[in-house]
């Protein structure tokens, strides 16, 4: 039930969306029905990520050795954050970040943004509060923005790459 919340919220979403933002700037390569495909794409992302189903975000995946994850890095000599290249890099890193124990997802879908870069490439982006215990993160819920390139596959869109990038507290105000 709550995944078809999630869902219909995203389709919302879009629907409301993509509609201005077509109507009021030039046309890009890629219609609004495409537009709202990807952005279908990435709440399926947000499901697949909250339910730990690593075969469906696996699967979400192109399948190539250019795939790129970019997350928070559990391993010292990686430093803080690292980019995770080709399917198994990821589908390992995935595995481990699911078995740190609950991870929550919670996209701000009134601010996702999909635009098209090419016919074959689409571009999401959107703010997300995750609350996770991974690498030594405490599980409390933190912001961060999710940036996914997609790649045309068949009639399908896979994540060619993903960019989990933490947003930084604002700096202390002197006074």
């Amino acid at each position: 039930m709550q995944s078809r919340l999630l869902a219909a919220a995203v389709a919302l979403a879009l629907i409301t969306v993509a509609a201005p933002a077509a109507a009021a700037g030039p046309r890009g390569p890629l219609d609004a029905r495409t537009l709202a495909a990807v952005g279908s794409r990435f709440g399926q992302l947000m499901e697949a990520a909250n339910r730990h189903d690593l075969a469906a975000l696996g699967a979400m995946y192109w399948q190539s050795p250019s795939t790129l994850l970019v997350a928070k890095s559990a391993v010292p000599s990686e430093g803080n954050w690292a980019g995770y290249w080709g399917n198994e890099a990821i589908e390992r890193k995935l595995h481990d970040i699911a078995a740190s124990g609950p991870v929550v997802l919670e996209p701000d879908l009134s601010k996702l943004k999909v635009v098209g870069l090419t016919r074959e490439v689409a571009e999401s982006y959107a703010p997300v509060t995750i609350t996770v215990s991974y690498a030594g993160q405490d599980g409390t819920p933190r912001p961060f923005l999710i940036i996914v390139d997609w790649i045309r596959s068949g009639r399908d869109w896979k994540i060619a790459s993903e960019i989990i990038l933490p947003v930084p507290s604002a700096p202390a105000v002197k006074s």
